[in-house]
């Protein structure tokens, strides 16, 4: 906020306000100061208006469509103007209730003028004098670029020091890409609020512009509502999977954060997470397909029985695959059971035939089924399931993951010599040993591999 404040001191004396951003009051052709700061207010009003209902982004984000009234102001007043509009117009409805600290308001508020600032030297640098036309458009535009770019800078250090999301992440996703792309629409109309605000209609011709920018807003309030319904759907599959059995209640969400945090150790990108984050509520989703007497029978799987159990990978995978926005997904829903060795299931990939996402799933899925309780086991401590993560590492795990997720908090205050724990746990060495001889899937008795 200091910069910010010493850049709208700086403008202010050596950049003075253009006059075109003057409302006259009376016939007088030579243009006042009362006159300049009536147009200062009259943009930081549509500015306020249009940033008083912003549509919330995950992470606490918020978008406005004041950017348009903001570089309108550049166009019109200069690189002062435009700063001095973006910082007032720019108080947001939950500031002035007392619901954003004042830390979080002076960054919010620096966020929008510095890049308005730049914004404006741009635009003053490149247009033409006395020019209204395609040079103008093509300034604001390319100034409308460095105002979105810098603000982008920000909000993702905002985003770093308040919620510990990488940078990268936060510009990768999805939604927060997509809103940013779709903004920069907003500079034509920015200048063509400018242009009818200097037409013989007047300055009040401009507040016809409130209707698109109402539509904008729109617009990006019900992209960001379909999103955040698709993922609520997808978390009510997930629920109601996980349901089926009351052994497995939540267990989808929770195999969801632990894959996300490994993800994260290992600087996956943005759509990677993502992957994970959908793929880890869906990976279950083929248990839909298994018979209740085969899913929660509490004895020993029969042989008919175990081959309907490891069929859910398929199932799940067929089941999703119509959804053409998840198919990043498939590959962790069809090979989350595929082990390091190559004797996992349902097509036995080895090594780095098995896609990494997938690796990653499998480590998180067997970490929680290992530390909560199944009808034929009490739930293993964090560390004696860490220790048998350890052990199996490079035969059932991959091991690059297994050292990625001793980094998480889930390995928080675990004793962990990063070496292979031998201490016997019932099954588990014996299980192992058949699997790797005879190629066959994971018996129930394992607290590492049985996940049903």
């Amino acid at each position: 906020m200091g910069s910010a404040l010493l850049a709208l001191l700086a403008t202010s004396l050596w950049i003075p306000v253009t006059s075109g951003i003057a409302i006259q009051i009376d016939s007088d052709p030579s243009v006042s100061v009362v006159e300049v700061v009536l147009g200062i207010l009259f943009w930081t009003a549509v500015t306020f208006v249009a940033s008083s209902a912003p549509v919330r982004l995950s992470d606490g984000v918020h978008v406005a469509v004041s950017t348009a009234p903001i570089m309108a102001a550049a166009v019109l007043g200069g690189p002062t103007a435009a700063t001095w509009v973006a910082l007032l117009g720019s108080t947001d409805l939950r500031e002035l209730r007392g619901k954003v600290v004042w830390y979080g308001t002076l960054a919010n508020h620096a966020a929008l003028a510095l890049p308005a600032f730049f914004g404006g030297v741009v635009i003053a640098a490149l247009r033409a004098p006395n020019d209204h036309g395609l040079q103008e458009l093509l300034a604001t535009l390319l100034g409308t670029l460095t105002y979105f770019l810098i603000n982008l800078v920000f909000v993702s250090l905002i985003v770093l020091f308040r919620a510990g999301r990488p940078i990268r992440e936060f510009l990768g996703r999805a939604e927060t890409s997509g809103i940013w792309a779709n903004l920069l629409t907003l500079a034509p109309l920015g200048w063509l609020m400018a242009r009818m605000y200097q037409s013989e209609g007047g300055w009040w011709t401009t507040l016809l512009f409130g209707l698109p920018l109402l539509t904008v807003r729109v617009a990006y309030q019900r992209f960001v509502e379909m999103r955040e319904m698709f993922t609520q759907t997808i978390g009510a599959l997930a629920e109601a999977v996980d349901k089926r059995d009351p052994f497995t209640s939540k267990h989808s969400q929770r195999v969801r954060t632990i894959s996300v945090d490994i993800g994260r150790q290992m600087r996956v990108s943005a759509g990677e997470l993502e992957a994970l984050e959908w793929g880890g509520l869906l990976h279950d989703v083929g248990k839909i397909g298994v018979p209740d007497n085969v899913l929660l029978k509490q004895g020993k799987l029969t042989r008919e029985e175990r081959i309907t159990m490891n069929a859910h990978p398929v199932l799940g995978a067929q089941i999703i695959g119509p959804v053409d926005r998840l198919a990043p997904e498939l590959p962790v829903i069809r090979h989350h059971h595929e082990w390091y060795n190559g004797s996992g299931y349902p097509d036995r990939l080895m090594g780095d035939e098995i896609p990494k996402l997938a690796r990653i799933l499998h480590v998180a899925d067997a970490f929680e089924a290992m530390t909560a309780d199944r009808p034929y086991r009490k739930a293993l401590s964090t560390e004696q399931a860490l220790a048998e993560l350890r052990k199996f590492a490079g035969v059932q795990f991959d091991p690059e993951i297994v050292d990625s997720f001793v980094k998480t908090t889930w390995a928080d205050d675990i004793r962990d010599t990063g070496e292979p724990d031998l201490r016997p746990i019932p099954m588990l060495g014996q299980h192992a040993a058949r699997a790797a001889r005879a190629h066959d899937a994971p018996a129930p008795g394992s607290p590492a591999a049985d996940l049903a």
